[in-house]
């Protein structure tokens, strides 16, 4: 199966209800619409599984984790 290269990944950290949700998606505005949520990061993959890595990894963390990303990828 042939892979697209001008698709974009984005992992993202939405703030859904006081949750913190992360997923993986192509178009992260229309997510963020579906979701109800407000976008609180996101980052960019050229690659569907690079993406789905990261995901995964983000998953595993403990909240403050997630938050202090947030927080530094704001400041930076």
């Amino acid at each position: 199966m042939a892979v697209r290269s001008d698709i974009m990944w984005y992992v993202y950290i939405c703030d859904k209800g006081r949750l913190l949700y992360t997923g993986i998606t192509t178009d992260v505005f229309r997510r963020m619409r579906q979701h109800g949520a407000s976008l609180l990061h996101s980052e960019r993959f050229q690659d569907k599984r690079a993406a789905a890595r990261r995901e995964r990894e983000i998953k595993g963390w403990r909240r403050e984790k997630k938050l202090a990303l947030i927080k530094n990828a704001a400041v930076g």
